[in-house]
């Protein structure tokens, strides 16, 4: 029996806009060849409207539970956040495909490089809160090489190899409330 793929639109017509105490924007890094190093960016923005999303994170917001990295992170070395002291994102070619989920490509700015991105992820029915609000979830992911960027930062690892990994998994978990109809 083959399953035969159908589009549909991607989000109910209207404007959702990311409901920051709900959503999360994340990276994760090979760290020293053992593990996964994780941050997050605890202040950013997103809009979704029919097939198209846009957003941004203020890198200065940037999040890895050391304040002595957290520093490291807004130098050149990283972001450099006093030169680009935003990420931005946009698509307009993301598509639901049988059910919940999502596929598509847009463009991700770091450091004042555009480069372009593939996404797949899922996505929610709309459904209402106690508030009386309707809510729809977003998750999408991509990786990247950081060092197409100019995030190029790294240290020989005493056993062989690089500290940090070049290829990045971003991760977008929102929650979207309509804020138009």
């Amino acid at each position: 029996m083959s399953v035969t793929e159908t589009t549909k639109t991607l989000a109910p017509a209207g404007t959702w806009t990311a409901d920051p105490v709900h959503s999360n924007v994340s990276f994760e890094v090979g760290y020293a060849g053992v593990n996964t190093f994780r941050g997050s960016f605890t202040d950013f923005s997103a809009t979704l409207s029919g097939d198209s999303l846009e957003g941004s994170a203020k890198v200065a917001s940037v999040d890895v539970k050391d304040e002595q990295l957290n520093g490291h992170l807004q130098t050149p070395d990283f972001f450099d956040a006093a030169r680009y002291p935003e990420i931005e994102f946009r698509a307009s070619g993301l598509e639901r495909i049988d059910g919940d989920r999502v596929e598509g490509s847009g463009e991700l700015t770091i450091k004042g490089v555009t480069q372009p991105v593939t996404l797949s992820g899922t996505i929610s029915e709309p459904a209402t809160d106690p508030f009386g609000r309707e809510r729809l979830g977003l998750r999408l992911e991509t990786s990247i090489d950081r060092t197409q960027y100019g995030v190029s930062w790294n240290a020989p690892n005493q056993s062989g190899g690089d500290y940090l990994a070049n290829d990045v998994k971003l991760i977008a978990e929102l929650a979207f409330v309509r804020t138009e109809a």
